[in-house]
């Protein structure tokens, strides 16, 4: 496993898992730059354009949002996290079918000792660039 802040890897061996690993890890410094006010507010275009119009989130409460909520969550959230790290572990590529991966990776955000932890499984198009369909998270213990 991973310190805070950092990351590992995907392990499942899957030819797509280290690029997909790269995904995910990328998508969530974007969060984690935004939540904690690091990002210029220009970033937001980018975080925002990695998803699919129909995007869907289930979160881990068991609520379903669509695009349009999340990014309004998010957007609202600017610097609401100071001193926040967001490390992925454990990233695998569960499914995948031409330009589809189905990924599952654990998400830990830390803001002092210890941390709060969620598995996630992350619908994924990888062409003409990456872009996230729908995201499933449940807390982890």
């Amino acid at each position: 496993m991973s310190e805070p802040g950092t990351s590992e890897p995907g392990t499942s061996g899957h030819p797509m898992a280290d690029a997909a690993y790269r995904e995910v890890a990328r998508h969530h410094r974007l969060i984690e730059r935004w939540l904690t006010g690091a990002a210029d507010r220009a970033e937001f275009a980018a975080f925002a354009g990695a998803h699919a119009p129909g995007f869907t989130l289930a979160g881990p409460d068991g609520a379903v949002l669509r695009l349009d909520e999340v990014l309004a969550a998010v957007g609202a959230a600017y610097g609401d996290a100071p001193g926040l790290t967001i490390s992925i572990r454990d990233a695998h590529v569960v499914a995948a079918s031409g330009d589809l991966l189905v990924v599952t990776y654990e998400e830990w955000h830390h803001t002092g000792p210890g941390g709060t932890g969620r598995r996630a499984t992350a619908a994924l198009r990888t062409v003409p660039t990456w872009r996230w369909l729908h995201l499933h998270e449940t807390w982890l213990p």
